[in-house]
């Protein structure tokens, strides 16, 4: 069983939308946002080298996940991710809370 960390900064309602995700991505950056629970939804910027790095092992889409929000640590499950159509690059992931 393997142990996924991943660091994580929270974004807030001025950096959310199609303009603000592509800047994040132009500066190797992933938007991605974590819902479910009791919680409200809460939109999280991720390091594309850290993500990819996850990526890489199966077992990242099946085993529970921990974010590190901030110093605030979140166990999820991965629902989708949407890579980019020729670069096979993360664009957008959305995660559960388990």
């Amino acid at each position: 069983m393997a142990n996924f960390v991943l660091n994580a900064v929270a974004r807030e309602e001025a950096v959310q939308g199609k303009g603000s995700s592509r800047r994040l991505r132009l500066q190797n950056k992933v938007p991605a946002i974590i819902y479910g629970g009791a919680a409200e939804p809460v939109a999280v910027t991720l390091e594309l080298r850290e993500l990819v790095k996850v990526l890489e092992n199966n077992a990242f889409f099946e085993e529970v996940v921990e974010i590190n929000i901030d110093g605030k640590v979140e166990s999820v499950k991965i629902q989708a991710l949407q890579r980019h159509p020729s670069k096979n690059t993360p664009m957008h992931a959305d995660f559960k809370r388990a």
